[in-house]
């Protein structure tokens, strides 16, 4: 058995999974969260069963002692059979990093370095990844970026068209995000066709409460939706997507708010939130068959988006051979899913309604039997992929 510890940490939270790579499930799940709140809590899964305790948490590490009481006490043993490695998800690896990195002092500071581009995400993993390595100091540790898969994007595709010396300067370009997921998928997509990854072109959609879309030749990122954060791109739960910048300006003049505000505004209080009141698809989905006037209108909105990037990457691509959705929405929503590509028979693009309506586990094609563009349901493994690439990192893959 050969497992790795996946570590998924955030400002006040770190999930993780004990990842046995050989049979590719998850030995134990388990979350950390409300560090540094007056009462933290942590819940521990293995298998069936589910462990709940409250206690204080001061800071990360505290955190992982307690995770590791969690494995004394509730099982598997750390000790009788330690993982072969940590591998830690961090949001935003620059242009720095463009594979998944062992991590030593350098890396560390360089990925705390990063926080100027992701303040919201980079700052929590160094916690985690400082703790961690205090925790299990006898193992290799590795970074899995979600920005690398995206780091083979065309210049073309990168730039942004503004003052290309205050670009630099401040390191403002498309980087890209949920790269994790977007290569865990178009891989599998590939071997469930059977067909080389280098000979294929793929639209993969991660459509969760965070949403993108990547055009995908030969295996390399070549577009994606996302850009120097994750807010650009697709209509999300809580995000707007793209706007147009003037919107930020006539807020600040008229309303009098702040960047800090904004931020806010933009990445928490707008998507399907601001249009519709709620944040959650199904919601939308039930708020709209009930007649909900302002549900038909944040569904439509979503979709429009989808439409748009989809055709645009397609023509980008010069052709698509495969279109996969995942994450929450696009695993779980037949309506979203027939929606966005309603109107792409024109390019070979044929769902087939009862399949696409079938609900269960696994990779499946929803996509009619004639259809040219073979159209896919592919769950995604964030947790596998990265143990997976931490496992080559170290040489033990």
């Amino acid at each position: 058995m050969t497992v790795v510890l996946v570590i998924n940490s955030g400002s006040s939270s770190f999930k993780y999974q004990l990842i046995d790579v050989e049979t590719e499930s998850a030995l134990v799940s388990g979350l950390v969260e409300r560090i540094g709140e007056g009462v933290g809590v942590m819940t521990h899964k293995v298998g069936d069963a589910s462990y709940e305790r409250e206690l204080p948490i001061p800071d990360h590490a505290v955190g992982f002692e307690v995770m590791l009481r969690a494995f004394d006490e509730y099982g598997p043993s750390l000790v009788e059979q330690p993982p072969a490695a940590i591998g830690h998800r961090v949001v935003q690896g620059g242009a720095r990093f463009f594979h998944p990195t062992l991590i030593d002092d350098l890396v560390e500071i360089n990925i705390d370095e990063l926080a100027v581009l992701a303040p919201l995400h980079n700052p929590g993993a160094v916690q985690g990844i400082r703790a961690a390595r205090t925790a299990f100091s006898d193992l290799p540790h590795v970074a899995v970026f979600d920005t690398a898969f995206h780091q083979s994007l065309p210049p073309a595709a990168y730039t942004y068209a503004i003052d290309q010396d205050l670009a630099r300067k401040h390191r403002i370009r498309r980087y890209g995000f949920h790269g994790t997921s977007h290569k865990f998928v178009s891989e599998a997509a590939a071997d469930f066709v059977g067909r080389p990854l280098r000979e294929l072109k793929q639209i993969v959609l991660h459509l969760g409460n965070g949403a993108s879309i990547t055009a995908i030749d030969g295996g390399l990122s070549v577009e994606t939706s996302m850009g120097l954060t994750p807010l650009e791109g697709l209509v999300m739960g809580t995000r707007s997507g793209d706007i147009d910048p003037s919107v930020m300006l006539v807020l600040a003049r008229r309303e009098e708010m702040t960047p800090s505000q904004l931020d806010d505004f933009l990445n928490k209080r707008s998507g399907v939130l601001g249009i519709a009141g709620v944040s959650d698809m199904r919601d939308i989905e039930d708020r709209r068959a009930a007649g909900n006037g302002a549900a038909m209108l944040a569904f439509d909105v979503y979709v429009h988006r989808l439409r748009a990037y989809l055709g645009a990457y397609i023509a980008q691509l010069g052709g698509v051979d495969v279109i996969s959705f995942t994450a929450g929405v696009g695993e779980n929503s037949p309506l979203v899913r027939a929606a966005a590509l309603a109107t792409l028979g024109f390019l070979g693009v044929h769902v087939d309604e009862a399949r696409n309506e079938e609900r269960r586990r696994g990779i499946r094609v929803i996509s009619t039997d004639d259809s040219p563009v073979t159209v896919l349901v592919v769950p995604t493994n964030e947790e596998l992929e990265i143990a997976r690439q931490t496992l080559a990192v170290t040489g033990q893959l």
